[in-house]
């Protein structure tokens, strides 16, 4: 099979083309930065470079995106060229050259409102049916570039899937509080209870979505670890996370006493990869449980693809309050 992944020198990208290379598959990548993952310098906004590139290839994955770290540092309409237009762009490509389908790289931000509930209401359970209601540019520009994938498929018979990813990258957190309060491992291995995903696993949804694609036609789906908690545990968990953990997977606290860790005092949302698991096949290796038993052994809790790909950073300047200059609406 013949792959265009764009974004390639990116997180995500850099998996799909280390994997897709692996595999065996012709995999060809573009970006607006070189890499030994691209073999094509230049920007999902120009069309006619996207559509050169895209011609005779069986599938686009299509991973290249302004994020949110870029909200204080790009403009909108930067944001609109590039995650709008951009799609746009590599969907026209795609039509063009009679290309099988696309796999959409989008992002559980796009859920934004959603995402925070009341102080008073139970955790939020996040379905692909809840509404989206973005909350900045970064999960506007996302969601239109999803609702491109669907017109395209409705008009113009095009197979898409549209992957919701929740966060998978390696630095720190993006809250500075969040980074001051809790030891970085300590804090991811928590957000795998309801809101983390590994790189390698992010990678095999993405081919399985291709995969699938033909059949399906136009979906949407969440990939996030898979959750140990049920709706039932949702009023608690805003209440008390440790007391829910602690009944759940009772050996964690002397686990986290030995490291020196802390539970999350309360999760707000819990992202749910049901219909991911049941449509396309998927089957997330890395969650919870899995990460506290690789933290007890004193083992990497990260895939061999997430630690070789490793920790890129969304800007090549450091700044006065930390590495992510982001909007406090985001």
């Amino acid at each position: 099979m013949r792959y265009l992944v764009t974004g390639s020198s990116g997180h995500l990208g850099e998996g799909l083309m280390r994997t897709l290379r692996e595999h065996g598959h012709e995999a060809r990548g573009i970006d607006l930065l070189d890499s030994p993952f691209t073999t094509h310098v230049g920007s999902i906004a120009d069309a006619e470079f996207v559509a050169r590139c895209a011609r005779g290839v069986d599938w686009i994955l299509h991973a290249a995106t302004l994020h949110k770290p870029h909200i204080a540092t790009h403009s909108r309409a930067a944001f609109v060229e590039t995650n709008v237009a951009g799609t746009l762009n590599v969907l026209e490509a795609a039509v063009r050259h009679g290309t099988a389908g696309v796999v959409f790289s989008s992002t559980t931000s796009t859920f934004g409102g959603a995402l925070r509930p009341a102080a008073d209401e139970p955790a939020a359970w996040i379905t692909e049916d809840v509404a989206c209601v973005p909350r900045n540019i970064y999960g506007v520009t996302k969601k239109a570039a999803e609702d491109l994938c669907e017109l395209y498929h409705r008009s113009r018979d095009l197979p898409c899937i549209v992957l919701r990813l929740a966060r998978f990258f390696p630095e720190t957190d993006d809250d500075r509080a969040m980074r001051n309060r809790y030891e970085d491992l300590n804090l991811k291995v928590n957000e795998y209870l309801h809101r983390r995903l590994d790189l390698a696993d992010a990678v095999e949804a993405h081919l399985l979505a291709a995969a699938r694609a033909g059949d399906i036609g136009f979906g949407r789906y969440i990939l996030s670890a898979t959750t140990p908690f049920e709706p039932e545990h949702l009023a608690e968990l805003r209440a008390d996370t440790p007391a829910i953990v602690s009944e759940l997977f009772p050996e964690y606290e002397e686990v986290y006493r030995q490291r020196g860790w802390r539970m999350l005092p309360s999760i707000d949302r819990v992202y749910v990869n049901r219909r991911a698991r049941e449509e396309l096949g998927w089957q997330p290796k890395v969650d919870f449980a899995r990460a506290l038993e690789a933290v007890r052994r004193g083992d990497e809790v990260f895939s061999p693809l997430a630690r070789a790909v490793g920790a890129k950073g969304y800007h090549s300047e450091v700044f006065d309050d930390g590495p992510y200059p982001v909007e406090e609406s985001g």
